[in-house]
């Protein structure tokens, strides 16, 4: 058992280090930032969403902005798309395939961004979500775990993250980017927080 343990530590560990030693998404992950603080700066809103796992990382994130992620400062305007009234009704009336897309018609508008999580690239939900989000002048957002999937053409960031064979180990890279992109925001607005 401990060789299992250690080969999944490896793994993940090997994962990390090859988003270290990737130029592109480092860029890409400080674009990401810059969008959210310009957003946030200009008095817009970031929206986030994912299935499953995604959707516990969509909701960690906005967690971590309205709430607190190390020290205390004032509350960000962040939402994770994940309110189970909305998601039952629009899932009911006009398919699941709309539940993010369909919240981001009623609150979304022009200046705000997109965050949507797909560890495929190529979620029926979040193509449409980025979809919708690109029609109301929203800024999009993707994080993924593969190259040249359908959700690239409608980023106007494009996070990739690959992993390896399963979503899992593109899960715990996402979350990574995640505390990053907080720490960067709270870096721009709160720089007494940080030592250095």
């Amino acid at each position: 058992m401990i060789s299992h343990i250690q080969s999944s530590l490896t793994e993940a560990q090997s994962a990390l280090n090859n988003l270290l030693a990737n130029p592109q998404a480092l860029a890409s992950i400080e674009a990401a930032a810059q969008q959210l603080i310009a957003s946030l700066a200009a008095g817009g809103r970031i929206f986030s969403c994912g299935n499953g796992g995604s959707m516990c990382d969509a909701m960690h994130f906005a967690e971590e902005l309205t709430g607190r992620y190390r020290n205390n400062r004032r509350g960000m305007a962040a939402i994770a798309i994940s309110d189970p009234s909305h998601m039952s009704c629009v899932a009911n009336d006009f398919g699941y395939e709309h539940v993010f897309s369909r919240y981001l018609e009623s609150h979304g508008r022009a200046g705000d961004v997109l965050i949507g999580i797909s560890t495929s690239g190529n979620s029926q939900t979040i193509v449409n979500a980025a979809t919708v989000a690109r029609e109301l002048g929203m800024k999009v957002i993707i994080l993924t775990g593969r190259a040249a999937t359908r959700l690239e053409p409608l980023a106007d960031v494009y996070v990739n993250t690959p992993g390896g064979q399963y979503a899992d180990r593109v899960q715990e890279l996402h979350i990574k980017v995640l505390h990053i992109l907080i720490e960067l925001v709270e870096r721009h607005f709160c720089p007494e927080n940080y030592s250095q």
